[in-house]
Order: C-alpha cells, then structure tokens, then sequence
C-alpha cells in the first residue's frame, strides 16, 4: 500500500470514528434514570423550554462532553506511554501521575481550603501529578536510570508509594463531618456535570493536550526503530524521553483532574487504534483520542442507566470490561 493510499485510509478511518463518536454522544445524552427519546432530543434542540429539554441541555449534554473528553485525554495518555516505553501494556497510569493526581483529589476533598472545591479540587489533581513526575524523574538521575524502563521502574515504586500515602490521608484526614464516601467515589471514576466556564476550560485543556502529543508524533516514530536509529536521525533520546513523559502527564493529569481514576480506556484506546489506522503516531494519537472518548461516553451512559436512580462508578464499568482485554493482550504477549 502507498503512502498516500495509507494516509486516505487513515483519513477515512477516522472520519468512521468521528461519527461513531457522534453516534456514542447521542445515546449518552438519551440516557438515565429515564431515556430520552429521538423526539425528545430533536425537541431539545430546537430550542423547547419545557423541564425535560432543559434537562438534556443543561445537564446531559454538558456532561457527555465532558466524557468524551476524560475519554480523548486518556486514549492520548496511553498512545504516548504505548510508544514512549515501546511496550504495548503501558498505560496512562504509569509514572506516579494518576497516584500524585489522586493525593492532590484527596486534599482538595477532604481539607477546607477555604475556596471552592470545584476550583481546589482540578488545580491541586494537577499539580500532584505533576509533581509525581518530576520525583520520577529526578530519582532516575540518581539512580543513573535515564531510559525509558528505568523510568518505568521508578515510576511503579512511585505509585505504589503514593497510594499508601493517599489511603493514609483518607484515614486521617476524615472525621465525622466528612464522609470518605466523598474520596471513594472519586477514587473509582466519574464524571461530573460542569459548569460553562469549567466546560470551556476543559475544552482547552484537551485540544492543547492533542495538539502537544501531536508534537511528540515524530520521534515516538523514531523512537520505534530502536534508540541508536532514533540517534542516528538527529533524536536526543534522553531529552525527548523526559519531555515526553512529562507531556504524557499533563494529559492524564487533566483526565483525572475531572474524570478521578478510570481504568483501562487508556490501554485499549491505542490498540483498537493501532488495529484501525496502524503504529504512525500521527493518525494513531487521533484514532486513539476518538476510540476513548467513545467508550467512556458509552461507559458512562451505563453508569447512569444501569441501576436507576443509583449511579454505578464510572471506574467499576470501564474495568470490568477492560479487564478481560488486558488479560487477552497480556496472554498473546507471554504466547511463545
């Protein structure tokens, strides 16, 4: 196949999933605790002012976006640290990031700050997974571990070390006014419906988030060939080895800034991609952007439907059904 023929497949590929996505969104803004008809939406839209129109305008369709756009940030987040480490059972949750993002979550809830919540909460998720990189990092210069597996390694023990950090802040830091339901709930992944300027942030946030793994599309390319090819084309493989981590973080820092820990999504998202649109980084960040934002718009539509009026953790859906395909990619790797 050329390469022109390759890019239009690619193209249409993913023009395939932009509807697909567009499909998702439709059933995730029908669903709840009672489902929206075809007619009901078509009256949403046209501007009717009835109660259930306001509903899917100002509550339903605000969050299915938002979905979408946890969902995008981690198909991304996983197609980095995929082409990053060059293992196929990478996901967005390596490094510490998820781990300091969720010790700052936990302060952000369970601490008065003495501002809202709604502001703490994304700010203080974002600087710990930021500040978890930065410890990763600085303790592979220590180590002498500069490549991509010592990093890698550093990372896990970081993690691991930060959920014990966060389990004890949730046993210390709760008391009869704060209720840890609170901090659990976030733990195991949601979306929350939000407001106008907190949307439009988070629009931002995540087409600044693509466009800079966009960026990095190049050298995971190169990076693929092997690190002494990558050198022998002009890679300073260390450096960009840094500077890719800590973009792959910024992005599943924003993910659990406003989605909390949802497994998975960041692990199949780039593998359907791959199978769709094959390993050029360019169209797979997009196929990937596209693959997860569809299923956690799907996801979350099951989360609110499936157990009227309760609403299942967003965390929970994703991992029973991203569990099955990890052990699925993890049994055709060990396969001799």
């Amino acid at each position: 196949m050329t390469a022109s023929s390759s890019n239009g497949l690619s193209a249409r590929t993913t023009a395939g999933l932009g509807m697909a996505l567009a499909a998702a969104m439709l059933v995730g803004i029908s669903a709840g605790h009672e489902w929206a008809s075809p007619a009901a939406l078509v009256r949403a839209f046209a501007g009717d002012a009835s109660i259930d129109s306001r509903l899917i305008l100002d509550w339903r369709l605000p969050r299915v976006v938002a979905a979408a756009a946890v969902g995008a940030l981690l198909g991304v987040g996983g197609c980095l640290f995929q082409g990053l480490f060059r293992n196929p059972l990478a996901e967005p949750y390596l490094l510490g990031s998820a781990g300091g993002a969720a010790v700052g979550a936990t302060v952000a809830l369970l601490v008065p700050l003495g501002f809202p919540q709604n502001l703490t909460l994304p700010i203080l998720a974002f600087l710990g997974a930021w500040g978890a990189t930065v410890l990763v990092l600085a303790v592979g210069r220590v180590a002498g571990a500069v490549d991509a597996a010592g990093l890698l390694l550093a990372g896990i023990a970081v993690a691991a070390i930060l959920g014990a950090l966060r389990s004890f802040l949730m046993l210390a830091l709760s008391d009869e006014t704060i209720s840890l339901q609170v901090v659990l709930s976030w733990v195991l992944g949601g979306i929350q419906t939000p407001g106008p300027a907190s949307l439009a942030l988070l629009a931002g946030l995540t087409t600044a988030c693509i466009a800079l793994a966009l960026m990095t599309a190049r050298g995971l390319d190169l990076l693929g060939l092997g690190e002494e090819m990558a050198r022998g084309f002009g890679l300073d493989v260390s450096r960009f080895v840094a500077l890719a981590i800590l973009a792959g973080s910024a992005v599943v820092a924003v993910a659990v800034a406003y989605g909390g820990l949802v497994a998975f999504v960041g692990l199949a998202a780039p593998h359907v991609g791959r199978w769709l649109v094959g390993p050029r980084h360019r169209p797979l960040i997009l196929a990937s952007a596209l693959t997860g934002a569809i299923a956690v718009v799907l996801a979350d539509a099951l989360a609110r439907s499936v157990l009227p009026p309760a609403e299942v953790p967003l965390g929970l859906i994703t991992a029973v059904a991203g569990g099955p395909f990890f052990l699925l990619l993890l049994a055709r790797r060990l396969r001799p």
